[in-house]
């Protein structure tokens, strides 16, 4: 019995972390449309928020974690040692996607913004801060 309730209470603190990391995503990053959270090998979907009804994050990120998919295995397949994939931006027309690796290797980040108000730096400062305790507590 104890183990089930451990088990829940992880789970409710990690739902409140991830949801926090939306809210604050959403507050602070000028331009946010949309983030998800997803496990790399699974592609499982952690967490997913939209400020934009028709953006879909979890399409997005499935489709995005195929970008990280292939790019890891051009790593492995190059014999880059001791290279990792930090993270990867995709410039559209009208909006940046930000794909970011946790720091363990076993998450994305995925990010969406509009490309006339998005602050980068700000951005990437936020992403960094959360990519830290997404591997610790996920």
């Amino acid at each position: 019995m104890k183990k089930n309730k451990l088990k829940q209470l992880n789970t409710k603190t990690m739902s409140d972390f991830l949801k926090q990391f939306g809210e604050d995503l959403e507050k602070n990053v000028p331009g946010f449309i949309a983030v998800s959270v997803a496990e790399i090998q699974s592609g499982m979907s952690y967490f997913s928020q939209s400020a934009v009804a028709d953006f879909d994050p979890e399409l997005a990120s499935a489709f995005n974690l195929e970008v990280v998919k292939a790019k890891m295995n051009a790593i492995s397949a190059l014999g880059l040692k001791n290279q990792i994939v930090s993270d990867i931006m995709i410039t559209l027309s009208s909006q940046i996607h930000i794909i970011d690796i946790s720091d363990n290797n076993l998450y994305m980040i995925y990010l969406a913004v509009d490309s006339t108000k998005a602050n980068l730096g700000m951005t990437k400062a936020i992403l960094n801060k959360y990519k830290k305790e997404i591997a610790s507590k996920l």
